[in-house]
């Protein structure tokens, strides 16, 4: 089970405002259950920069995104497709986490 998760700082503006409700991951960052409240850190400095409560864990192919998912992660759905290959290369089974963001700094 996973105590806390990283996303890029590139990110933060996003999950602070509401705008990315989901992350995608692969199999050895999926487990976690609903309910479970994780602090959440940068991944590059791991600066903490908020909390976030599991709302849903379902295991998604790569191939099977939709414009649904790109618009909880806040992108197109090109660019979501560009972003999981930039971080899974060569991963076809990944994890669909939907969070809410709950205390911030």
């Amino acid at each position: 089970m996973l105590t806390a998760m990283t996303f890029f700082e590139r990110f933060e503006a996003d999950i602070l405002s509401g705008k990315k409700t989901i992350t995608l991951r692969d199999e050895a960052e999926s487990k976690v259950v609903a309910g479970l409240v994780l602090p959440v850190s940068t991944f590059e400095t791991g600066r903490w920069f908020c909390d976030i409560k599991i709302v849903s864990v379902a295991p998604i192919k790569l191939s099977a995104l939709t414009q649904a998912e790109a618009d909880a992660e806040n992108m197109s759905l090109p660019q979501l497709h560009q972003v999981i290959s930039d971080i899974y290369p060569g991963i076809e089974q990944l994890y669909k986490i939907a969070f809410e963001c709950l205390a911030q700094e």
